[in-house]
């Protein structure tokens, strides 16, 4: 059998990628120094995967923004509004390329960023391709090219992915009406043509082609697309070994296309879908490769070897071993990079580490699965497999995991639970005449920039080089400074600005019991963003007050109101590697009740509003239309936990981010969050008309700004922004704010934007107080 990755993280084991693009952003390394860090990550992780005795090594998994950006510009798909950059400024193509993902504003241009969302169920962003009516492609970008030379010149034939056709064109959005995006898959093929063909001249041997969106519910439309796609691909490319990779779920609603698609392999998700095995083996041609998904890419525990050398052999019952693969679940983007990069006890326990595998661990995993399959009686690799099942069964047994208190008190759980006094109508009259707010309020989402400053201070503190009252009196000082500042730009709803929070999610689970932690365990979200997910390995509950004390400080600086900002249970548990031993369901209702204590005691310090992000809600949803109901259910009554212990008279928040909402606004609306934000200024309000399609009853603030981009948009944009909002929500709903958190921008454009930004929301008033006096 031969053994395969789909793909490594290409941020490097320092996030040496991260920290080298921001760099040429700022203009303080060359062009050429961003590229020599990129091929030093690359030569790295091939030279890893090699070391393990991979089969198949993948190229172009690598990327210095987003591998579906790197496809447009592959395909040449490439917004008019970027020509400039090139044609007059002559700039080089990677700065073209950071231009679509971050926007450009310099040089006389104002350009805006293409837009961003979620790629499936995963906390990872793409770039979305933009398509019109008439879109024609070409081969523009020889990236892919050129990393399977680089690759080989260094020794070693990889394996090229590709992001397939019907998958990067349902991944986009048409910019204009009159046709499906679908449709323009006859311009396409012929490029892709090209591309394998040129591949297959350089000597590449097996080409993954990566079909995430075979394991969702296609339409008659998409399955033909696939037909036509592979049969020409095939006719034109006879000789070249297609795999076909999908993941993330079950393919077996489509098996009725896959069976006869003229491919050479397909790879299957064995995590998330290990159901689907035998109804995959009973479809699927003889002379197919079935590559066996078993290594959980998106998650960090130990592979239980046991369970993966069943499927291996349910699948050899089936077929040759020639005709079977050994790999991943999915890429392995998903995992942070190695887990002996975790150097610190104190960080991450032995006992907890002792459970998990990063991404180098699970190419070794991969390579001893292949050692057990192959000669599973040999001394060293009995030995394998005993130390395998003692991992699994310490995580099994340990004391650590359970709290019989927390499990009581979910079993306790009542429907008033999840419910608040009154209704909206009648709660928004208290809010009112308790905050006595003008309309179109202005707010920000919470967080302010993370200076390189304030990063030093909880670097100083963590080694010892600042004291507690060091670190205390310099987040007191941000903390006033930011609300002084806010005051004096004329923000209505203000925030502490989370100064001694290193992010949304990490900084929660190091207050809740039940989580451990990383010092290197970073994943990349988006761009150069990357986070470190905390590990929920046992039971959640909340030891003592999580963000109390702060928020009582700034409310004590100012007579305006400041907002509690705690995360959410969904984001919570979405944005962390869950433990695999009980259902989700249950692990977000322990997260509920710990958030529900943190806001009652909010309230009862005299915090008037309350933001609880959920972000990720849309994010969590299952790719089958059929499970989407039973998860939004248990998702939306958790939130409505950890927010209906409070008045009517205190207000309470959520925002969500990069998502669609047409499909789920019923759910949205179920949440009875007092206000929403969302992001809205990407998509240009696109997203605003699932509310108004759906006379969404409560208030809502459409981010009128993208702070994933370091243009500053001018008072004029926000307003037409907000003209078009309120087209299709009231105005009397209305709130005014960015479309997401302000920790990864600089201080001078987060001032200029927030100050016309409010400028913004006085031009509003003047224009329409009469409709909002009705």
């Amino acid at each position: 059998m031969l053994t395969h990755n789909l793909g490594y993280p290409r941020i490097g084991n320092q996030r040496q990628l991260k920290k080298a693009s921001e760099a040429y952003w700022a203009d303080k390394i060359s062009l050429n120094e961003l590229l020599q860090t990129g091929a030093e990550i690359r030569k790295a992780n091939w030279e890893l995967q090699a070391q393990a005795d991979l089969d198949l090594i993948p190229s172009n998994d690598f990327s210095y923004y987003d591998q579906v950006l790197d496809m447009s510009l592959t395909l040449g798909a490439i917004p008019d509004r970027y020509h400039q950059i090139v044609t007059e400024l002559k700039k080089p193509e990677l700065d073209l390329y950071f231009a679509m993902a971050r926007g450009y504003q310099k040089n006389g241009l104002d350009i805006i960023a293409m837009e961003m969302t979620k790629w499936f169920d995963t906390n990872y962003h793409y770039i979305v391709p933009e398509f019109n009516k008439n879109q024609q492609f070409k081969l523009f970008s020889t990236k892919i090219l050129d990393e399977f030379k680089e690759a080989k010149r260094l020794g070693i034939i990889t394996k090229p992915v590709i992001l397939g056709p019907i998958s990067y064109l349902l991944l986009g959005k048409e910019k204009e009406s009159g046709f499906h995006r679908i449709d323009l898959i006859q311009q396409l093929i012929p490029v892709y043509i090209d591309l394998l063909k040129k591949l297959e001249a350089l000597g590449a041997g097996w080409v993954q082609i990566d079909e995430p969106f075979l394991a969702l519910d296609l339409d008659e439309k998409a399955k033909k697309a696939y037909e036509l796609a592979y049969k020409e691909i095939k006719k034109a490319c006879p000789s070249l070994k297609t795999l076909v990779a999908t993941y993330f779920e079950t393919i077996e609603q489509n098996l009725d296309i896959l069976s006869n698609l003229p491919i050479c392999g397909l790879h299957i998700d064995l995590v998330r879908a290990p159901q689907q095995l035998s109804k995959v083996l009973d479809a699927i041609p003889a002379n197919l490769t079935l590559s066996l998904g078993l290594v959980d890419g998106r998650n960090i525990w130990k592979n239980d070897y046991q369970q993966s050398l069943e499927l291996i052999h349910t699948a050899r019952q089936a077929k040759t071993e020639d005709r079977l693969m050994i790999a991943p679940s999915c890429s392995l983007l998903h995992s942070p990079c190695d887990l002996d990069s975790e150097t610190k006890e104190d960080i991450l326990g032995a006992e907890v580490k002792n459970w998990l595998a990063f991404a180098k661990q699970k190419i070794n995993e991969i390579h001893e699965l292949s050692l057990l399959c192959a000669a599973p009686t040999e001394a060293g690799n009995k030995a394998i497999l005993e130390a395998n099942e003692a991992a699994i069964q310490s995580k099994k047994s340990a004391p650590s995991i359970h709290d019989p208190k927390v499990k009581a008190a979910v079993s306790a759980l009542q429907p008033e639970d999840s419910q608040r006094k009154q209704a909206f109508e009648i709660r928004k009259k208290k809010q009112q005449e308790e905050l006595r707010l003008p309309n179109f309020p202005t707010t920000t989402i919470g967080s302010f920039p993370q200076t390189k400053e304030v990063r030093q201070w909880r670097s100083l503190l963590k080694k010892g080089g600042m004291t507690e009252n060091q670190y205390h009196l310099n987040i007191e000082k941000a903390s006033s400074e930011a609300i002084r500042w806010q005051e004096e730009i004329g923000l209505d709803v203000l925030v502490h600005g989370e100064f001694e929070r290193n992010d949304m999610v990490e900084y929660f689970g190091e207050k809740l019991a039940g989580f451990a932690f990383t010092q290197n365990g970073w994943v990349q979200s988006y761009g150069s963003r990357c986070v470190k997910p905390p590990i929920i390995y046992g039971d959640v509950s909340r030891p003592a007050p999580m963000t109390l004390f702060w928020t009582k400080y700034a409310q004590s600086l100012t007579s305006l109101p400041v907002k509690g900002m705690l995360t959410g249970p969904v984001t919570i548990l979405q944005w962390s590697f869950v433990r695999n031993d009980q259902s989700r369901k249950t692990t977000c209702q322990q997260i509920a009740l710990a958030i529900r204590e943190e806001v009652n005691e909010l309230e009862e310090a005299g915090i008037k509003i309350i933001q609880i992000d959920e972000p990720a809600l849309r994010e969590g949803l299952p790719l089958h239309t059929a499970n989407w109901k039973e998860y939004l259910d248990w998702a939306v009554e958790a939130f409505r936990i950890s927010a209906s212990g409070v008045s009517d008279s205190t207000q309470i928040h959520t925002h969500m981010c990069y998502s669609e909402f047409n499909d789920i606004i019923k759910h949205i609306a179920a949440m009875d969050a007092d206000v929403i934000t969302i992001e809205c200024s990407r998509s240009q309000m696109e997203l605003l008309e699932a509310f108004g399609n759906f006379n969404y009853p409560n208030d809502i603030g459409p981010g009128v700004y993208d702070i994933h981009s370091p243009r500053v948009p001018t008072t004029e944009e926000m307003v037409a922004l907000m003209d078009k909002a309120s087209k299709v929500i009231p105005e009397k709903q209305l709130w005014v704010n960015p479309d997401c958190g302000l920790k990864t921008r600089a201080w001078e454009e987060t001032n200029a934007a927030l100050v016309k930004m409010v400028n913004a929301a006085k031009s509003l008033r003047e224009k329409v107080p009469a409709a909002l006096s009705n």
